[in-house]
């Protein structure tokens, strides 16, 4: 009978500073989603402080510091650690086991072709000083997800290149060894605009290092002040201006945040963002009207979050318990799956009985022929 392989949700992200909406439309909103329809049957969201050392190795504090911090926007955002388990990278030593073996099945020439790995060296400015460990974790990652029986990566679309080369890895172990791994799927956000969040600067990702984010944890006066503050469109210089809402920051952030029900609150004027946005593009609207609706709708939608937030604050070692915890269950089910790895492989020596018990006949057989031989040597020399 033919095993059935369960539905299990791995994602996670690097603790180099508090979460911003970029990540909330990008994969945090969908992943309490899916927790609340319960379809998986089991789901893993991992505080990835090893991959994060990768080019912080210099700055550890940053990382040991920011780990709380994402637990809590986690927590703040609806993830429910009953249902999830949240666990922090480092505390899992089997994604490091096959980090090193999966190092095997992948040629430098491939690593580099990773596009997810190109941009960001274009963008962090390594030069010839890139560290080994950030050019390789396309393998660390692959790990990551592997070593959970992993079906579904929800994620950004720029880890599109990070999956496929997690889908590469378990086709050439499994040709190699055996069916051990699942080749698992990305699940990208459901619209366009959530894919992939502009800063507020108008460049094309929302970045922690850029410092052009809106934080989950930010309060209400800062997301006014940095929405106000946005770049729009640079054509649209006064009211009666034609306007242009593709590419517009203001208004890809509308699409990703707004619901009829913030017009009937905030903007009663339009119906729905249609609306708005054709407004706006045959002239008449200007951008402070537009900037304002959106600041309310961003704290209609992080009111709620950080309200969580400031509860859980006053709690933090219980914050640390649930990581401990998460992190000793992901742990159990690592080495289920490496435990079938290793066999598959031929690494399990101790626990290999039938390998002893050939090494040893065969060893037998040596000693006895060579008996044999002294024994007919001394015969003939008599």
């Amino acid at each position: 009978m033919e095993e059935t392989i369960k539905k299990v949700m791995l994602t996670g992200d690097r603790p180099t500073g508090r979460l911003h909406i970029g990540h909330y439309v990008g994969s945090l909103r969908r992943r309490v989603e899916l927790q609340n329809e319960g379809g998986f049957d089991e789901m893993f969201i991992m505080i990835a402080d090893t991959q994060a050392l990768t080019d912080n190795a210099g700055n550890p504090q940053k990382v040991r510091d920011n780990v709380i911090e994402v637990a809590l926007d986690y927590l703040s955002a609806g993830i429910d650690p009953s249902k999830v388990t949240i666990f922090v990278q480092s505390r899992v030593p089997q994604l490091f086991e096959f980090t090193s073996y999966f190092m095997d099945l992948v040629t430098y020439s491939r690593l580099i072709r990773n596009p997810t790995i190109k941009s960001e060296l274009d963008m962090r400015g390594f030069g010839e000083s890139i560290p080994t460990g950030f050019l390789t974790y396309p393998i660390s990652q692959a790990s990551d997800i592997l070593m959970f029986g992993t079906t579904i990566v929800p994620a950004g679309e720029d880890q599109m290149p990070m999956v496929e080369q997690a889908q590469e890895i378990a086709h050439k172990f499994n040709a190699l060894y055996g069916e051990v791994f699942v080749e698992p799927k990305i699940m990208l956000p459901e619209t366009e605009a959530s894919r992939r969040l502009p800063g507020t600067d108008g460049k094309a990702k929302m970045s922690k290092s850029l410092g052009n984010c809106i934080y989950l944890s930010d309060d209400a006066k800062t997301v006014e002040k940095k929405v106000m503050s946005m770049f729009t469109d640079p054509t649209h210089l006064t009211i009666t201006d034609p306007g242009h809402t593709e590419g517009n920051p203001v208004f890809i952030y509308l699409e990703a945040f707004a619901k009829d029900e913030h017009f009937a609150k905030y903007l009663p004027e339009y119906k729905n963002l249609d609306e708005l946005k054709a407004h706006y593009e045959r002239g008449g609207l200007g951008d402070v009207t537009v900037k304002r609706f959106l600041a309310k709708v961003l704290n209609d939608t992080l009111d709620p979050i950080r309200a969580r937030r400031h509860e859980l604050e006053k709690d933090i070692a219980g914050v640390y318990k649930i990581l401990e915890e998460g992190s000793a269950k992901a742990r159990e089910k690592a080495e289920s799956i490496a435990i079938r790895a290793r066999r598959a492989m031929g690494l399990n020596y101790f626990e290999n009985r039938k390998l002893i018990e050939k090494q040893q006949k065969a060893y037998n057989k040596e000693h006895e022929a060579a008996a044999k031989l002294a024994a007919y040597l001394a015969q003939s020399k008599k």
